[in-house]
C-alpha cells in the first residue's frame, strides 16, 4: 500500500468529519443513489448535497456517474461508495515527519 501524504491524511480526515458526509457514506454503502433522491433522503437541498459529495470525491471515498435514462431525456447523476480502508499508523507519521 502506497505511504500517505501530509494532505491526504488532511483530505481524508476533512471528508469524514461532517456527521451529514457520514451518513451519505452509509447511505452510498447499501445501494447507488440518484442525487435528487438522495437529497430527498437527507433532507437537505442538491446545492449542499453537492459540496459534500465533491469532498467526498475529492478524498476517494465517492464516484459520479451522469447519465441520461431511456425514458427520460434528462443528464442524472448517480453516486456511488467507492472501496476504501481508512488506516494511519504512527509509522505513516514518522513517514512524514
Amino acid at each position: 500500500m502506497e505511504a500517505p501524504t501530509m494532505q491526504k491524511i488532511v483530505d481524508i480526515g476533512e471528508a469524514i468529519r461532517h456527521p451529514l458526509r457520514l451518513k451519505i457514506i452509509h447511505l452510498l454503502s447499501q445501494r447507488e443513489w440518484y442525487v435528487y433522491e438522495l437529497a430527498k433522503e437527507l433532507n437537505v437541498s442538491r446545492q449542499v448535497l453537492y459540496l459534500h459529495l465533491k469532498r467526498l470525491e475529492k478524498s476517494g471515498f465517492v464516484e459520479g456517474d451522469l447519465r441520461l435514462e431511456e425514458d427520460d431525456m434528462r443528464a442524472k447523476n448517480f453516486y456511488k461508495l467507492k472501496g476504501f480502508k481508512v488506516e494511519l499508523g504512527l509509522e505513516d507519521l514518522e513517514k512524514i515527519f
